[in-house]
C-alpha cells in the first residue's frame, strides 16, 4: 500500500554530477582509442570541446626513428619504457577539434569558451601551461540532417545527450549522415533511460507524483525529464536501435550506462533500473568490403558528400592554438641530463619526483622538446641519475635520483647570523605549545613586568562581584558603578 510519502518524486543525487559521469564516460575511451579529431555534434555552449582545448602536459610518444626503443637487459619495473607508458594513457592529444549545433545562441558561448587564452589570462601568480601540440577548433551552425563533406572519415564523433532532442526526420538521418558519411573509427553517444524513470518516484505512485513533461508527441504516456525531448527510450529500445544502426553500417558495439543514485532505493530496485544515462560506443569495422557496404548506401539515400559541399552549414568560428616553438625540438640527452642535475643541485635536492621536476621548471620540458620520454631516457643514460618508483610515494610515483658523487655541487649553506642586540627578544609566548609554565618562565615575566622579588601576585578583582548570582536581575548585582565621569548623560532618551 501507498503511504503519504508517494505522492512526492523521491530524492535522487549523483556524486558527480550526472552531466560529469557523462564527459568523463566519453574522455575514458577517447584515451582508450588514442583519438585525437573530433566533432561534437550537438555541441550546446561547448563543455565537451573547452576541456579538449586544455593542453596535453607533453607530447605524444616520439617515433622510433626520433627515440629508439632503450635496449633493457631485463624486465625491471624501473626501465625508461615502463614511467613514459603510465603517464601516456591517461592523456589526451587533440589537435582538430569541431562543434556542430542549430543554437546560435550556445555557439556563441562556444566560441569564447574554445578560443585561445590572450595575454589577460598571464599573471605573475599564474601562467597558462606550455601547449606542445597545435590545436584547430571549428565551430559550425547548421542541422545534423545534412553532412558537412569536411568531416568525412573524421576520427570520433560525439553525441552527448543529443538524439532524444531531434524531431523524426533528423533522427532519422542521424545513423546515415553520423555512421554512413562521415563513417568515424569511433561514434560515442548517450541518452537518458527511460527505464531508470522511475526511480525518481514509489512504486505504484500516483501519476501526479511525477514532475516533468508529458510526451509532446502523444505517442505515449511517458512523462519526460526534459521539455524539448521528442522521446526517452528504455534500455532495451536504445539497445535495439543501436544494434540496427551497428550492422546496419558496419560498427562493433559497446552499450554500458553511467549514473547510480547516491541513496539507496527502499524497494530493492536499484539493479533492475539500471543506469540513469545509457551509452554506446561504436567502433567501425575495418576493410574494403565494410567500405564499399557504406559508400553503396550513403549513394543510394542520395547523401551529398562531394568535396567542398558543407551541408548548409555555416562556419561561425576557427581558432587556431599555436604550439610552443621548441615541441619536438630537443637538445641533446646529454645536454638534457647535465640540466636535471644543475636544477637539483641548484636547489640541494638528493632526489625529486619526475613530474615536479617536469612542471616545476620550464627549463626542463623545453629542453625536452615536450616529450617526456626524452626526458626519462636522458635521466636513464645519465651517469650521476637514476629513476626509481618510489613504493612509500604517492601512488608509487616515479622519483629522479642524484648520486651522491655529485652533492658537493650544491651551494653552500649560508651561516645563520645572530640577533641584532638592541633587537626585542619575546621571552614568552601564552600561545606557544612547545614552552613549559616553570619557574624559569614565570621569573622572566615577573622581570618583565617589573616585579623584582619574582613572585607574581595575580591579586583579586578590582570589582567587588558575587559572581554567582545565577538569574537574578543585574540590578541585584552587588556592585558599585558609580556616576559617569563629568556628569555625562549615557542614558537613551535622547536617541
Amino acid at each position: 500500500m501507498c503511504n503519504t510519502n508517494c505522492a512526492h518524486e523521491l530524492q535522487v543525487t549523483f556524486r558527480p554530477e550526472l552531466f560529469l559521469q557523462r564527459r568523463g564516460w566519453v574522455l575514458d575511451i577517447m584515451r582508450r582509442e588514442g583519438i585525437t579529431e573530433v566533432l561534437d555534434v550537438g555541441c550546446g555552449e561547448g563543455e565537451l570541446l573547452s576541456c579538449l582545448c586544455n593542453p596535453a602536459p607533453w607530447l605524444a610518444p616520439p617515433p622510433p626513428d626520433v627515440l629508439p626503443p632503450f635496449a633493457s637487459s631485463g624486465g625491471e619495473d624501473n626501465d625508461d619504457a615502463t614511467a613514459p607508458a603510465e603517464m601516456h594513457k591517461d592523456t589526451l592529444h587533440p589537435v582538430k577539434v569541431a562543434g556542430l549545433d542549430v543554437s546560435r545562441a550556445d555557439l556563441e558561448a562556444a566560441v569564447e569558451w574554445t578560443q585561445p587564452p590572450g595575454p589577460e589570462h598571464t599573471s605573475v601568480l599564474w601562467h597558462a601551461p606550455v601547449r606542445w601540440e597545435s590545436l584547430e577548433v571549428k565551430l559550425w551552425e547548421g542541422s545534423l540532417a545534412h553532412a558537412n563533406a569536411e568531416y568525412v572519415g573524421v576520427e570520433c564523433v560525439v553525441a552527448m545527450e543529443v538524439i532524444e532532442h531531434l524531431p523524426d526526420d533528423v533522427l532519422r538521418a542521424f545513423a546515415p549522415v553520423v555512421l554512413g558519411a562521415y563513417h568515424p573509427r569511433v561514434a560515442l553517444v548517450t541518452t537518458p533511460s527511460y527505464t531508470f524513470n522511475a526511480r525518481f518516484t514509489a512504486p505504484n505512485a500516483p501519476l501526479g507524483a511525477r514532475v516533468g513533461w508529458p510526451d509532446p508527441t502523444g505517442r505515449t504516456a511517458r512523462v519526460f525529464r526534459h521539455h524539448d525531448h521528442k522521446f526517452e527510450w528504455t534500455a532495451d529500445e536504445f539497445a535495439r536501435w543501436c544494434r540496427a544502426a551497428a550492422d546496419e553500417w558496419g560498427y562493433d558495439l559497446e552499450l554500458g550506462g553511467v549514473g547510480r543514485a547516491q541513496e539507496v532505493d527502499e524497494w530493492g530496485r536499484d539493479d533492475a533500473l539500471g543506469w540513469a544515462s545509457q551509452v554506446a560506443a561504436f567502433t567501425r569495422r575495418e576493410g574494403a568490403e565494410w567500405e564499399e557496404v557504406r559508400a553503396k548506401r550513403v549513394r543510394d539515400l542520395n547523401i551529398s558528400c562531394t568535396p567542398g559541399a558543407q551541408g548548409g552549414h555555416k562556419l561561425l568560428a576557427t581558432h587556431q592554438h599555436p604550439a610552443h616553438a621548441s615541441s619536438g625540438r630537443p637538445a641533446t640527452l646529454e645536454a638534457v641530463g647535465d640540466l636535471v642535475v644543475k636544477c637539483m643541485a641548484q636547489f640541494r635536492e638528493e632526489s625529486t619526483a619526475l613530474h615536479e621536476l617536469w612542471f616545476h621548471n620550464d627549463e626542463v620540458p623545453v629542453a625536452c622538446g615536450g616529450w617526456i620520454d626524452w626526458l626519462v631516457r636522458a635521466i636513464r643514460l645519465h651517469a650521476g641519475l637514476s629513476l626509481r618508483r618510489e613504493s612509500t610515494s604517492h601512488e608509487g610515483e616515479w622519483t629522479v635520483h642524484l648520486d651522491a658523487s655529485l652533492h658537493h655541487l650544491f651551494p653552500a649553506v649560508e651561516p645563520s647570523s645572530s640577533p641584532d642586540t638592541e633587537e626585542i627578544v619575546d621571552l614568552w609566548d601564552p600561545f606557544d605549545v612547545d614552552i613549559a609554565w616553570g619557574p624559569d618562565i614565570r621569573e622572566a615575566v615577573a622581570v618583565a613586568i617589573g616585579e623584582d622579588d619574582g613572585e607574581i601576585e595575580w591579586g583579586r578583582p578590582d570589582v567587588d562581584a558575587d559572581w554567582d548570582k545565577g538569574d537574578k536581575d543585574i540590578a541585584q548585582l552587588e556592585m558599585e558603578w558609580g556616576d559617569p565621569e563629568g556628569g555625562a548623560d549615557w542614558s537613551c532618551a535622547g536617541e
